[in-house]
């Protein structure tokens, strides 16, 4: 009898060498990921501690002892949203060299970070801590302090000699503190790379003589993002003059944005009825030729000037032959970019190596227009169009089916023929491949949905004939038939009889919505099946003031209960404006308004959730009421929640009823953060008690 063969012994990762381990670790980026290797045995807890590089501090500043000090390879620190959120560490109540002290020991290789700057003596303290650092984001949404001009950019020129980047988007200051800082370090400028000036809390953007500063000094940059000002009615305006500065002083940008301010709010911007604003951009074609000829490096582009610029198809074939690296590209208000003249491509579709468009406020833009751009840029991932207000769902449709093979990320709004139906009936051709989407909840038409759907997609956009009606050109013939086999494949039953459209690899949804309006007919449009949506941002806007009572109790927030990999939310009511204190007669106050919007949030299974308050302008006033967060601890399942407002104590201590909430925050991340807050609202020692109460918790996992 033969004796039992040995069994061969497993090789497991495990067994690998910790350098080789080390190599993997430090390979993983995603945070969650990360922190479920450290669960997994004492070994990977201890490789995934010495191969993080990037870390967030999120405890109370008070608590020096939780400070991390396993972690001495990190190089990326974020000490932006350090509780309380918005604290000047220089208030606290401990020593702020303490604090500083402790920093520079558990991080000493620190070579990136991002703080919340109240005042430049933040940064005194805490910049000299790291020499060596290269990238510096700077975050601050309350009021500029009565400084010197340019002491905070002083400060960081003055104890960071090796900065190669720094990130001012979220940071609020004043234009002219920069160009003479710039100016007075003329070396540190000239090595810099990177320069992010996109602040969307800026009520006037850069004027053309600060870009032409920025651009002789910094004259290395690789990608530069400036807020500016387009307008052509204010002196010092930014037109052909201060686009050639840049082109000709930073020749080697890869990543060039310029965008207007009043195009970086949230608040949703209109055309006028045919599409053209009310003014011209100081930007013609011949400057744009020059430009583009320059920066021959240019991978992405952003100009987003809120005023019209003709006739800039011409312009766009000189981009796509000159910037053969170009892969992104986002244009607001130009018009004019694709001619669609019988079967030749021309200008925007010429440039056939784009992975990412945007086109906004295009006012000739038609279906013609859109055929010719998926026929032209037939590697597009993502793309975006919006107020263009001669476009139909004909021409999305075969837009789409154009670039079936690579589009996964759609943005549909502000377009007049474009309402959530006919938007998702646009899609049809890749509804099983699409993971990101935006529409707005329009929802005018859905009696007509059905009937659209029996007559057809069958359309002949391209039958062009000529003046004297002697000849036809014979041109392609665009139909769904061709997508009809493709369509059955992702379709299926609800088991009733009724085909549901299945949007299988969904996972990402944006809405916006009017104030007033219903989430309900969500399922009706075509949005019934979505297995894998894992996050969804809704956002709503408008005036609350002068609407009468919804005539039903509830948005519609439970209609969401049919996605059920749903876990993450950002409902978005910043821009919902109303009453915070006692309303007129007949009208609802913020909180009943609170309660309409949140009514049914308890049903959703979310793991996450972001939430703006709706707000009461007029005393710059965004707080969370006592129906809202009443309606708020109904979810159950919730582990991290922040709100980005203000709230009372009192109220706060609802939430700690959800049984396994970790993270609260309030972020007063809006412009401007107020700098005091109501008696009865949350301030330092209430945001501590509140997290010591949270704390103390037992959370079973």
């Amino acid at each position: 009898m033969e004796a039992p063969a040995a069994s061969e012994p497993v090789t497991a990762i495990g067994d690998l060498p910790d350098v080789i381990l080390s190599n993997i670790f430090a390979l993983v980026r995603d945070t969650r990921s990360r922190n479920s290797l450290s669960l997994v045995c004492r070994k990977y807890l201890a490789l995934e501690r010495s191969t993080r590089s990037s870390l967030t501090l999120r405890g109370n500043i008070r608590d020096l002892y939780q400070i991390p000090t396993v972690f001495p390879r990190v190089t990326d620190l974020d000490l932006s949203l350090i509780s309380p959120w918005g604290t000047d560490l220089l208030t606290t109540t401990v020593d702020p060299y303490h604090i500083a002290h402790r920093l520079r020991v558990a991080f000493p290789l620190v070579i990136s970070l991002t703080v919340y700057a109240r005042s430049y003596r933040t940064l005194q303290m805490l910049l000299p801590l790291w020499p060596d650092l290269s990238h510096v984001k700077l975050v601050r949404w309350h009021q500029r302090p009565q400084s010197p001009i340019g002491a905070d950019f002083d400060t960081l020129f003055t104890n960071c000699a090796s900065l190669l980047s720094f990130d001012l988007s979220s940071f609020y200051y004043y234009t002219e503190d920069l160009p003479p800082v710039l100016q007075s370090y003329p070396k540190i400028s000239a090595a810099l790379t990177r320069l992010d000036l996109l602040t969307v809390s800026l009520s006037e953007g850069f004027k053309s003589h600060e870009i032409r500063v920025i651009a002789t000094t910094c004259s290395n940059l690789r990608e530069l993002l400036v807020a500016c000002t387009f307008d052509p009615r204010y002196i010092d305006f930014v037109g052909d003059h201060a686009l050639l500065d840049i082109a000709t002083n930073c020749p080697n940008l890869s990543l060039l944005h310029l965008a207007d301010t009043s195009s970086l709010s949230n608040a949703r911007a209109d055309s006028e009825e045919d599409g053209f604003s009310s003014e011209d951009a100081g930007i013609t074609r011949e400057a744009l030729v020059e430009v583009f000829s320059r920066l021959t490096m240019l991978e992405e582009l952003v100009l987003n000037v809120c005023r019209n610029v003709r006739e800039s198809g011409y312009a766009l074939e000189v981009l796509s032959s000159k910037c053969k690296k170009l892969r992104t590209l986002e244009l607001g208000h130009f018009h004019g970019i694709v001619m669609a003249i019988e079967s030749h491509l021309d200008g925007l579709a010429l440039c056939h190596g784009l992975t990412s468009l945007s086109i906004r406020n295009s006012a000739d833009l038609t279906d013609m227009g859109l055929i010719q751009i998926g026929r032209g840029c037939t590697s597009l991932v993502k793309f975006e169009v919006q107020a263009c207000k001669n476009i139909t769902w004909k021409g999305m449709r075969t837009l789409t089916s154009l670039c079936r093979r690579t589009l996964v990320d759609v943005s549909i709004s502000l377009c007049r023929n474009l309402g959530a139906a006919a938007s998702l009936r646009s899609l049809d051709p890749i509804r099983d491949c699409i993971q990101r989407l935006h529409i707005d909840c329009i929802w005018e038409g859905l009696e007509n949905c059905h009937e659209q759907e029996e007559a057809g997609w069958n359309f002949d956009l391209n039958k062009v004939i000529d003046d004297d009606s002697e000849r036809q050109t014979k041109r392609l013939k665009y139909s769904s038939d061709l997508d009809g086999a493709d369509n059955d494949s992702y379709s299926h039953s609800n088991g009733n009889g009724v085909l549901l459209k299945s949007w299988d690899k969904l996972r990402y949804l944006s809405l916006w919505i009017g104030v007033g309006e219903l989430l309900v007919p969500l399922p009706v449009v075509g949005l019934e099946d979505c297995p894998s949506l894992e996050e969804i941002r809704i956002r709503v806007e408008g005036d609350c003031r002068g609407r009468q009572k919804p005539s039903v109790a509830a948005f519609g927030l439970s209609t969401l209960v049919r996605y059920p990999a749903l876990s993450k939310m950002l409902l978005d009511c910043g821009d919902a404006i109303g009453y915070a204190l006692t309303a007129p007669s007949g009208q609802m106050d913020l909180s009943l308004w609170e309660r309409f919007f949140l009514n049914g949030i308890g049903n959703l299974s979310l793991d996450e959730l972001d939430y703006w308050p709706p707000q009461d302008r007029d005393v710059n006033h965004r707080s969370l009421s006592l129906p809202a967060v009443g309606l708020l601890a109904e979810c159950l399942t919730l582990r991290k929640l922040f709100i980005h407002g203000t709230a009372h104590e009192h109220f706060m201590n609802f939430l700690l009823r959800i049984p396994n909430l970790r993270d609260v925050q309030l972020r007063e991340d809006y412009y401007p953060a107020p700098e005091n807050d109501m008696s009865t609202e949350m301030r330092m020692d209430s945001c501590c008690r509140f997290e010591d109460s949270l704390n103390r918790r037992l959370i079973l996992d």
